[in-house]
């Protein structure tokens, strides 16, 4: 075994260079300290860059360009930029930016003097990591480690994945070409997202969830407006079904056989049901650290493992799995390191954004939440269809809905689905921060038109709603 000096002792290796790890290193390097960054892939960014958050909403924005879906309420259904639309259409345009993205990254890192080793991270003990790659392993010594390694698609042995027919969210853009019919097994985030963008291409698509609902943790109302969008995209939604198994069938299709001895045939099968956590090479039973049967590490309100000189970040920690909140997550890790107790940050505050068609991006309670806590409230909804730039930019679909207390009137909450919903949402999210409440947006002059005009209508309608109740 071969080990570091004391001359090379880092104050800080974090493990992974996705946006929590990012963070994290670059936080660490601003307080002057010797940073280093361990990378499993040859790129850096993560799953973020590399598969996951980055890839899919580049083949979003692909999909309503390519298939001009945002337009056809004006120009008719029939309305397409392009007619024959394949994968390679897509890949185009996402390999493009997953460039771009690694290559800011990369000059990020450099620019901050953050050593970058590639190859896999494994505990030796609290302050010794060992990194292996092709060419052999070290040995390096750290006072404090950060790991933020992210999660891959989980896998079932009911789903055999072939990498062609077969697939997990990793894979999408591997398709040959643009399927048929679809199947989609799994309605949370990244479910409905590809189910949403390859529905708005076309394809025949059936959901399988064994839920009663999608999204649970999102709020109901605008859930079911999805729901009504995802019909109307002529999507087939199998909910309370669960996957008994999964067989290829010798003309290529795929069958998946439910619990209920239904039967969905597809020509392509995506299998989107929860993430696992990175963690089975890390040998954290070094550290006397423990995983969860997701793989989840668990860690207090300063991101500290039981392990005092190690933390983790991201993904790897569980829910919510935001890059955003990766992000921050990543920012106080590198501070608490090094006892830098002046960053505080409030998760009630911290925004959702789905990037579904039409998108969902809401923050603080749902109606559900407040019903069940016995908050007394009031609801102001504005439509997107009742406000000019809707009609100009032809999503006469999407609406806002504020939730405020009935008697302060401070905002409780404000969930949005429409195009535009997750920058929309920062609005709300600072009068919220700033201890605003309904009577900001009704006082507040917004330029015109743009649908910030929504908080106005929003606002109006729920004041007015008060005075009626009243």
């Amino acid at each position: 075994m071969s080990s570091a000096s004391s001359a090379s002792v880092y104050d800080l290796i974090v493990i992974g260079s996705g946006p929590a790890g990012q963070r994290a290193a670059i936080y660490g390097a601003k307080l002057g300290k010797r940073v280093a960054l361990v990378e499993m892939r040859e790129v850096v960014g993560g799953a973020c860059i590399n598969t996951g958050t980055i890839p899919s909403k580049t083949m979003r924005e692909a999909v309503l360009h390519l298939s001009g879906y945002n337009y056809r309420s004006i120009y008719g259904m029939n309305y397409r930029v392009k007619e024959r639309i394949t994968m390679a259409d897509l890949a185009f345009r996402v390999q493009h930016v997953i460039k771009t993205e690694i290559d800011v990254t990369e000059a990020q890192l450099s620019r901050n003097n953050i050593e970058m080793f590639t190859g896999v991270a494994s505990f030796e003990d609290p302050t010794h990591l060992r990194v292996t790659n092709s060419r052999g392993s070290n040995v390096y010594e750290a006072k404090n480690i950060i790991i933020a390694t992210g999660t891959k698609p989980a896998s079932s042995a009911k789903v055999p994945i072939n990498g062609n027919t077969i697939i997990n969210s990793d894979l999408v853009l591997d398709l040959k070409q643009l399927p048929k019919t679809m199947i989609v097994v799994g309605g949370g985030v990244i479910g409905v997202e590809y189910t949403c963008m390859f529905a708005a291409l076309g394809v025949r698509v059936t959901l399988i969830e064994r839920r009663p609902r999608l999204l649970e943790f999102a709020d109901q109302e605008i859930v079911e407006a999805l729901s009504y969008h995802l019909r109307d995209s002529r999507v087939t939604m199998r909910l309370n079904e669960e996957v008994e198994s999964v067989e290829e069938n010798e003309d290529g299709t795929v069958t998946a056989n439910l619990e209920s001895r239904k039967k969905v045939q597809g020509d392509a099968l995506l299998y989107a049901v929860g993430r696992q956590g990175n963690v089975d090479e890390l040998e954290l039973k070094n550290i006397g650290v423990e995983s969860d049967e997701r793989g989840r590490i668990p860690v207090d309100k300063d991101y500290r493992t039981k392990c005092p000189t190690v933390f983790a970040v991201g993904d790897v920690i569980g829910f919510p799995s935001l890059a955003s909140v990766s992000m921050e997550q990543g920012r106080i890790a590198g501070a608490r390191a090094f006892g830098d107790e002046t960053i505080l940050s409030n998760p009630s505050f911290y925004p959702y954004g789905i990037w579904t068609i039409p998108e969902i991006s809401f923050l603080g309670k749902t109606e559900e939440q407040l019903t069940e806590e016995d908050v007394p409230y009031e609801v102001g909804v504005a439509y997107y269809r009742e406000i000019a730039r809707g009609q100009i930019r032809g999503d006469t679909t999407g609406r806002l809905k504020l939730i405020f207390h009935r008697e302060n009137k401070s905002i409780l909450g404000v969930h949005i689905i429409g195009e535009g919903a997750s920058e929309l949402l920062h609005i709300g999210q600072a009068v919220m921060a700033l201890g605003g409440n309904v009577d900001y947006f009704v006082d507040t002059v917004f330029n015109y038109p743009t649908l910030a005009e929504c908080y106005k209508v929003a606002a109006f309608n729920g004041l007015n709603r008060l005075r009626r109740n009243d």
